[in-house]
């Protein structure tokens, strides 16, 4: 695969939290010269990166990160706050507690919920497949479908493990049709990235895609 449609496809990141504004500039810097699909960095320097590369390059951020367990009103918050400041896209985490007590219709709910507070910029739901059972990745599946939400997100990267090739193929084969996946957390090579987008992901997220592109 030609490292441009990998790179159409990434979206470079840096979420640890010491990151201070002189890596996210570094991080823009690099997501401008190899066209990235955008770079998803901490809420913080949203407004400042925006204010940086213009309209050069696409800003995702995140919201209820990386535990989900925020009330809905605070992750509404958050991504008004973040749509205003000039984020282009929103990766919001769900509530696990919710969906460990079969609370599907109030998982539903807040995504609806932060969906609408996006006004019109698109939403990306991480439900942190590492933590779920099958059953449950399915049911997330068809909630994410349901509320209208643009992508289904594997990872936070925070937790105990990332995205596997089992899990991007089960959400691309239960999700509906107009729903995109992402995969991200311990993307390690490039030839991870190629399996992961032959199995249907859409995006990646990842720190070290840039680098290990250009040791090919």
């Amino acid at each position: 695969m030609e490292k441009r449609e990998i790179l159409k496809r990434l979206d470079h990141t840096l979420l640890k939290q010491t990151a201070t504004w002189e890596q996210i500039r570094t991080l823009c810097e690099e997501g401008m010269e190899y066209k990235a699909a955008s770079v998803c960095i901490p809420p913080c320097y949203v407004k400042k990166a925006r204010d940086y590369v213009q309209e050069r390059l696409k800003i995702c951020t995140v919201i209820g990160f990386p535990n989900g367990n925020m009330t809905t009103a605070a992750k509404v918050f958050e991504t008004e706050d973040a749509v205003k400041n000039g984020a282009d896209e929103i990766d919001m985490v769900i509530n696990l507690g919710m969906v460990k007590e079969q609370n599907y219709e109030g998982v539903l709910a807040e995504i609806q919920e932060i969906k609408k507070a996006c006004h019109g910029k698109l939403l990306k739901v991480i439900i942190e497949t590492c933590l779920l059972t099958e059953e449950e990745k399915i049911k997330l599946c068809q909630v994410v479908t349901r509320a209208g939400a643009d992508y289904i997100k594997t990872s936070t990267g925070f937790s105990t493990g990332g995205a596997t090739f089992a899990d991007v193929e089960l959400m691309r084969n239960h999700v509906g049709k107009d729903i995109k996946v992402k995969a991200a957390g311990g993307i390690a090579s490039v030839e991870d990235a190629e399996k992961f987008i032959a199995l249907g992901a859409d995006r990646l997220g990842t720190s070290r895609l840039i680098s290990l592109l250009e040791k090919k």
